[in-house]
């Protein structure tokens, strides 16, 4: 759950030697974690396993890599996963445009290492003694997971969306996330100057493998309580009149209650309280929340289904109805 915090008292970014001081550290990030999220981190960051922080969107995955990230003292290192992802997009690729330029301006010194060769072998010969010049860091293009390795600074990588990602990237990344070292051809193995730490997020539309889960702490973050989402609102939009921020809330937490294609997050309830403030409503009459539905719910289906259980809700219809019918009323 993420939410800005006031009154912290100041701490050192990376001083986060006990679940409290790690707990402190995110709440001077703006975020408020559970006794076992700053568990969890803490064990992580002692242990150098990989946090695996699964659950709906919305809910603050991301924003608790960002967070840990600051609390740290850490750069951050964001790899965002998707269908197709593969190694030379999240590792490295040899920049060929630079390699022949350079190929093209050492021509006259590659001339003259060739033109002492007495035979068509002792010029590949020659040759091939000169590839560690174009096959060197010069002219690697570093990716994500690869700049995790090799960053000179401790960093956090933040793995966004994993379970978008393919199972044979998934495959990939155990070596990385075993032994934090990455192999390359042309130069060998490549290990962590710095172990980085590791935050993976999923909203678990697949299945991940046995074999990463193994290799990560687990933790499930949920969509908070009524009481803790008031508070990161009135904390986020203090402008917002209290009792249309509770109404707000009250009404977020019955939608999240209804068979919708995607439940409002956070994100979304905050949008809805700045819109509701712009509007200057003391109240969350009907117009406008037919108005300002849209903020909060992305697909057209969940709207109606959502005004349809709302009015059921307020005239007292007891059958569920879907989204095209009328509805039905107790007599």
């Amino acid at each position: 759950m993420v939410i800005l915090s006031e009154g912290t008292r100041h701490m050192e970014p990376g001083n986060l030697d006990s679940p409290g001081r790690v707990k402190d550290g995110l709440r001077q990030q703006g975020y408020i974690a559970s006794d076992e999220v700053a568990t969890v981190l803490y064990l992580a960051q002692q242990l150098g396993k990989p946090v695996l922080a699964e659950g709906p969107a919305g809910v603050g995955k991301t924003e608790l890599g960002k967070a840990w990230a600051g609390a740290a003292g850490r750069n951050l290192i964001r790899l965002q996963c998707y269908e197709g992802l593969d190694e030379t997009k999240a590792l490295y690729e040899w920049e060929y445009a630079k390699q022949m330029l350079y190929t093209q301006l050492l021509r006259d010194k590659l001339q003259q290492v060739l033109a002492q060769a007495n035979s068509l072998g002792e010029a590949a010969d020659r040759l091939a003694a000169e590839e560690d010049v174009f096959f060197s860091m010069r002219f690697l293009l570093q990716r994500p997971l690869l700049q995790a390795i090799l960053s000179e600074q401790p960093s956090l990588l933040l793995i966004d969306e994993i379970d978008r990602a393919d199972a044979e990237f998934e495959a990939f990344l155990l070596e990385v996330l075993s032994d934090f070292q990455i192999s390359i051809p042309e130069l060998g193995t490549l290990r962590a100057v710095h172990q980085p730490l590791v935050v993976l997020s999923s909203n678990n539309t697949r299945e991940l493998s046995e074999a990463l889960k193994r290799r990560c702490l687990y933790l499930f973050i949920d969509y908070p309580d009524p009481q803790m989402e008031l508070e990161i609102v009135r904390l986020r939009v203090p402008e917002l009149p209290a009792a249309v921020g509770r109404q707000a809330v009250e009404l977020v937490q019955r939608l999240r209650r209804m068979d919708l294609r995607k439940n409002p997050g956070i994100s979304e309830t905050l949008d809805w309280a700045r819109a509701l403030l712009l509007l200057n409503a003391e109240a969350i009459d009907p117009d406008t929340l037919e108005n300002t539905l849209s903020v909060l719910l992305k697909h057209e289906r969940d709207v109606q289904r959502a005004r349809l259980s709302l009015a059921r809700e307020a005239l007292g219809v007891v059958q569920d109805v879907e989204p095209g019918e009328p509805p039905r009323w107790e007599h």
